[in-house]
């Protein structure tokens, strides 16, 4: 019982009452199909031979030819046979029934038997000698359609408008195929298909083989074997790429959010915006905007920023709706890189989207966008854990060709990977975009990436120091963290004012140079340089001179050029030469001449300018609009508040409401989880107590039954009432289990195996162990009461 519950998990959800329940539900067509789906090629093609062993004996040749096999042949039966699918011996094998309802009506592409069909065509299959006389006077072409049809399916369709090819008249008039008017169906005359019956399909398979080619083992991919080392140094790149891109494309989104389509989803406008920004393809940028969406650093707000109206706007059809990052991105950005990365990866693990499909037409002719509805597929999870764990069996550095891992995912589970060509397609493009494969084949930590720990084995209960999580779970993250280059916190400051920064910063050096520096190009090395704009930048946040040449002498590990420390002290000592309030807003200086300087610009003829008093000039407009023009005509002011005092300003960062990432919700994994250790024990024993209740209950004591009104011989009268009374008073001292005859609210006699909890105020509490569950009986409708023997 253990092991078909680790093979079929959906069984014990919920845990079934007891033995019978779960043989039950093992033959449901649910089940079955859910099971089918997780098995081979191969395994397929033995359940197919079992079966055809039912319709007609000579069919157990390809059993015996199967089992010839060995070890394949009996391997796969055995597989069967575990899965509750297969029972009996090997010379008469039972199918469950369910199969046949889930599974094609036609097993191993054979067509059904002749005298089903017609019965010219069963005569004509009765004699083997005018079989074979008929299919060899078939012309080339008549051939071909009966070698195509032998291949399976063996239905065809007729030709539109009612003519009928002169091959195929052919062979329906010498009863080779037989019209039928719908697959599975019974056949007709008239019928629109032909079928191709077993026996001729058998015949023109004499050479494979009954069954067709038979593939026992899967296919091996072939592809160049990698160095593994060299396959973890280009899967870390591919991460440092991936990791510093998101980043860059929700700075994007922070500094111009984007908005809402009214279906939906990102416009194709705003995608191609962010590709220029990140130097990314469509495509990319749209996996990756997918990602940080699925791993809550990205959500809809409405455009007050409040985070309310998201339902009001799809209703209203107004673009009310922005996409900017959330809280969980400033959080996620003071990761390591590693870690960043993980949440990355689980996230497009469990997300159930498919990006491969943005850009292409839906079903009624219009562009799929990014974010929008249209790319929601449930299976895609599913279908990158294939995936993954395709290329993590092959060897360490072996890179296939996608073909080749398609053609190996569609031996290991033909039923599943049937229409998901394009889902496994996506996912070997996005695991090759976020680095989980390197130059083609699995990396080191993506092999560890969809590892699932079992913590039945550590802490069952999940109450140990960890919650239960076993201590190897973050092997990814370790071995990943090896592989990238340690964080510098230090840089090189060039002649030219440009500041190298030879590896990943700190998290603590990273915000220091996106305040002081501007960025020119990322990588492993990014390079950033020093201006006059960026040193504003820095002094309008706090920074004193003094401060930003300790800045640099501490960080650089070169000489710090003559020209940086001359830019900072002359953007200091123009810094805050002028000061502006709100009047609407005013300017202010202590240089007459200067402000006399702003009066006479032309360039500042829009802010109306009034001079109140010599070091004093005042403008309707407000004061960021003021402070903005000063600025762009190279004028240095500083905010100043009510009583005077310099303002620090920092840019106001917005941020929509966190979101939980789908890689941390509940239910993320692909069916049922496998259960092992003390869980499998545990759900076991329930089932075994359940079935021995269940036994138990169909024996109840005769006195019980006779109370019940059965007839039972011997007893001339049933059990008093005060008898009983005194019978559950005893079962509540001693806890001990009694049997309860009972007359229910409808007026039947019943009787159930109960422990008494308390008796008091005219009622019996008891607890049924089967069940699990608390019972209330009224003492008046209580017939009887016995001790269980």
């Amino acid at each position: 019982m253990g092991a078909l519950i680790q093979l079929r998990p959906d069984l014990v959800v919920p845990v079934p009452a007891d033995v019978s329940a779960l043989a039950v539900r093992a033959q449901s067509r649910g089940s079955v199909a859910r099971c089918l789906d997780a098995l081979d090629e191969f395994t397929l093609a033995v359940l197919d031979a079992a079966r055809l062993t039912r319709d007609e004996q000579s069919a157990l040749t390809s059993v015996a030819a199967i089992l010839e096999l060995a070890p394949e042949g009996r391997e796969a039966i055995g597989r069967l046979r575990a899965r509750f699918l297969l029972y009996g011996p090997d010379d008469a094998l039972h199918v469950v029934g369910t199969v046949d309802e889930v599974t094609s009506p036609y097993p191993a592409g054979l067509g059904r038997p002749a005298d089903y069909l017609d019965p010219q065509a069963a005569a004509l299959c009765a004699d083997r000698a005018k079989l074979r006389r008929t299919v060899l006077a078939a012309s080339p072409a008549a051939r071909a359609v009966l070698d195509r049809l032998a291949e399976g399916p063996p239905v065809g369709a007729l030709s539109a408008g009612g003519k009928v090819a002169e091959p195929v008249q052919w062979l329906i008039d010498n009863h080779v195929l037989v019209q039928v008017s719908e697959v599975g169906r019974a056949p007709r005359a008239d019928g629109e298909l032909v079928e191709l019956p077993r026996e001729v399909g058998m015949l023109l398979r004499r050479d494979s083989g009954a069954l067709g080619e038979l593939r026992p083992l899967p296919p091996v991919p072939q592809g160049p074997i990698r160095d593994p080392k060299s396959v973890d140094s280009a899967g870390a790149g591919q991460v440092m790429e991936a990791v510093r891109n998101t980043e860059m494309l929700l700075e994007a989104l922070s500094a111009e959010p984007a908005p809402v389509l009214k279906t939906g989803g990102l416009g194709v406008r705003d995608l191609k915006r962010l590709s220029r920004a990140a130097t990314l393809d469509e495509p990319a940028t749209a996996l990756l905007v997918e990602v940080a969406h699925a791993a809550g650093l990205l959500a809809e707000t409405d455009v007050s920023g409040s985070g309310r109206g998201v339902t009001t706007s799809r209703a209203t059809g107004t673009q009310d709706e922005i996409f900017m990052p959330t809280g969980a991105y400033d959080l996620w950005r003071a990761l390591s890189i590693a870690q960043r990365w993980e949440t990355l990866a689980n996230s497009w693990l469990a997300m159930t989207r498919q990006p491969g499909l943005i850009g292409q037409r839906d079903d009624r002719d219009r562009p799929i966008n990014v974010l929008a509805p249209d790319a929601e597929r449930a299976g895609a999870p599913q279908a990158r854990r294939e995936v993954l764990a395709a290329l993590a069996a092959l060897g360490p550095g072996t890179a296939p060709k996608a073909d080749d891992v398609l053609n190996l995912l569609a031996w290991q589970a033909p039923r599943r990977a049937r229409g998901r060509e394009g889902a496994h397609r996506d996912a070997l493009n996005g695991a090759a975009l976020l680095g989980i494969t390197g130059l083609g084949a699995a990396t080191s930590y993506g092999r560890l990436l969809q590892s699932v720990v079992d913590p039945d084995e550590h802490d069952p209960l999940g109450t140990g120091p960890d919650g239960g999580r076993a201590p190897g779970a973050s092997d990814a993250v370790r071995t990943l963290d090896a592989l990238l280059p340690a964080p510098v916190d230090h840089v090189l400051v060039q002649a030219d004012l440009s500041v190298v920064v030879p590896g990943p910063p700190e998290p603590e050096l990273a915000a220091e140079l996106e305040v002081v520096a501007e960025l020119e190009s990322g990588g492993g090395a990014s390079v950033h340089r020093v201006t006059s704009a960026s040193v504003r930048r820095a002094l309008d946040v706090g920074y004193a001179a003094a401060d930003l040449h300790d800045l640099f002498q501490r960080r650089s590990r070169t000489p710090i050029p003559q020209a940086l420390s001359y830019l900072i002290d002359d953007a200091a000592r123009k810094h805050g030469g002028l000061r502006a309030g709100s009047a609407g807003s005013y300017v202010r200086s202590d240089d007459e001449a200067l402000v006399a300087e702003v009066l006479a610009d032309r360039r500042l003829g829009n802010l109306a300018l009034r001079r109140l008093a010599p070091t004093v000039l005042v403008s309707p407009l407000q004061l960021a609009r003021l402070l903005g023009a000063l600025r762009d005509n190279g004028y240095a002011p500083v905010a100043e508040d009510a009583v005077g005092a310099a303002v620090l300003s920092r840019p106001k960062i917005r941020r929509a409401p966190t979101r939980t990432p789908l890689s941390m919700r509940a239910g993320d994994q692909a069916g049922p989880p496998t259960l092992a250790g003390p869980r499998l024990a545990g759900v076991v024993e329930q089932i075994r107590r359940g079935d021995i209740a269940t036994r138990a209950a169909r024996r109840a004591p005769v006195t019980v039954r006779a109370a019940n009104g059965q007839s039972v011989p011997g007893l001339t009268s049933v059990q008093a009432h005060t008898q009983a009374m005194a019978v559950l008073q005893q079962a509540v001292r001693d806890k001990a289990r009694v049997w309860v005859g009972y007359v229910d609210s409808h007026g039947a006699t019943l009787s159930r195996l109960v422990r008494p909890v308390s008796l008091s105020a005219g009622y019996l509490r008891a607890e049924d162990e089967r069940t699990e569950t608390l019972h209330t009986f009224a003492l008046h409708r209580i017939t009887a009461a016995v001790l269980e023997e």
